[in-house]
């Protein structure tokens, strides 16, 4: 799957979702973004090539992942940072496109061309929009899918022309040249045009979350890099070329989607250090707690509370995936965990990583595994945290990027102007 000449590896990194927010919060004179800018400002100094915030929409749901508006939380870093990506994760589960447009196509000017959307279907939240219960993943799918069609179609409505200088400082405005989209589906009627200026992007970089079925035709359909959940190499090959046979159907460039993958590293200086980590990390482990995360794993409807720890799940007690209205992309990762006869210790220990690519060992070590992926090409842009903590930003700044940048892997500065310039994204389609 490599080619002669590899776009470098992109790497991203989490800025939102730590309780420093909680602890900023109690300072009336100090902003809820304060830990996040020393975040961004390191993350861009090592040349990172993206942040990225999540989003959850419940309390408690996931600790403090959903304590702040992804949006407005980039916007606020797009005024301390110069080149590096935002990525925002927004539902459209609970989001009208016309704002989503005006959203990031706001985002995207005020940060010169670095705005990317995430977009999610959501598998929590529907108590806080309206008395209905969370729609049906085929539902959530289908109103994505016109969400997505709908805001390209509101970017594209100025087209070539629309907006020219008029050589004294100001503009001239073609309004011939800014066209209704005239936009009717099952979920959205939208007239447009959109009423902000075109972007520097022309659109924002396009990610998506969400690998079952219906999650793997969005992403094949329209994205331009793929978040996923691939937790073994074998996975992220069987991933990778199902979605990009099913683009290459859709007409799409070849090399679309990028994959991007969340990397839970472990990191020890020595090989005896990392065995240590992991096993105190294992030690740590709350299995009551456990019991009920995995169960969450498997879509919620699942009782581990008297399963032996050191026993695998009986497969009769393993869901139907069709049954499951939330995650079912994660539902599948854990069944199959469950299926090649893992223990539920061992689920329970794994799914501290969510169904995430997880791997512990010195930097060399880490970069080896990273390498393996990177030269199948099932791996574009990478997920490093770690910079809030500490010891594990001395062991990714200073161990694991230097090593990586040795090895030509990850580049050493930005490329372009913007966010797809320097994602060495292929060009737009046309409009129109």
């Amino acid at each position: 799957m490599g080619d002669a000449r590899r776009r470098p590896l992109k790497t991203v990194t989490g800025v939102s979702g730590s309780a420093d927010v909680y602890a900023d919060a109690l300072d009336p004179g100090r902003s809820t973004v304060a830990s996040a800018i020393e975040i961004a400002k390191l993350a861009e100094a090592h040349r990172f090539d993206a942040l990225f915030a999540a989003d959850l929409l419940s309390f408690g749901a996931q600790g403090a992942i959903g304590a702040q508006e992804p949006l407005i939380f980039l916007a606020a870093l797009s005024s301390v940072t110069s080149d590096i990506g935002l990525i925002a994760t927004v539902t459209t589960t609970f989001h009208h496109p016309y704002n989503l447009a005006r959203l990031f196509g706001t985002l995207d000017h005020v940060s010169n061309g670095r705005a990317a959307w995430n977009a999610v279907t959501s598998s929590l939240g529907e108590e806080n929009y309206g008395d209905r219960d969370l729609p049906s993943p085929e539902e959530r799918y289908e109103r994505a899918s016109e969400s997505i069609e709908i805001v390209n179609a509101l970017f594209d409505s100025w087209r070539p022309g629309a907006l020219t200088p008029d050589g004294r400082g100001g503009a001239v405005l073609d309004a011939a040249l800014v066209r209704p989209i005239e936009y009717a589906g099952k979920h959205f009627t939208v007239r447009g045009p959109l009423n902000i200026p075109p972007l520097p992007q022309r659109r924002p970089v396009q990610f998506q979350a969400g690998q079952s079925e219906a999650g793997i035709e969005l992403g094949a359909r329209f994205a331009e890099v793929v978040f996923t959940s691939l937790p073994t190499l074998e996975d992220a090959v069987t991933y990778t070329k199902k979605i990009r046979s099913r683009a290459a159907e859709l007409g799409r460039s070849q090399e679309l989607p990028l994959i991007m993958s969340s990397f839970h590293a472990t990191y020890g200086s020595t090989e005896q250090e990392v065995r240590r980590l992991v096993r105190e990390r294992d030690e740590a482990t709350d299995f009551d707690a456990g019991r009920l995360a995995l169960a969450d794993m498997f879509g919620g409807g699942i009782d581990l509370a008297d399963l032996p720890l050191d026993q695998p799940i009986p497969e009769t007690l393993l869901p139907d995936v069709r049954s499951i209205q939330r995650r079912r992309g994660r539902v599948e990762i854990f069944s199959a965990f469950a299926r090649s006869g893992k223990t539920l210790r061992e689920l329970i220990i794994a799914a501290k990583d969510t169904g995430h690519w997880a791997a512990a060992g010195t930097p060399e070590q880490l970069a080896d595994a990273i390498a393996e992926r990177y030269d199948a090409g099932v791996l574009d842009v990478i997920s490093l945290g770690g910079l809030a903590d500490p010891r594990t930003r001395d062991f990714l700044l200073n161990g694991l990027l230097p090593e990586l940048r040795r090895r030509r892997i990850v580049g050493d500065d930005y490329v372009g102007g913007t966010f797809r310039d320097n994602l060495e994204l292929p060009p737009l389609p046309p409009a129109g």
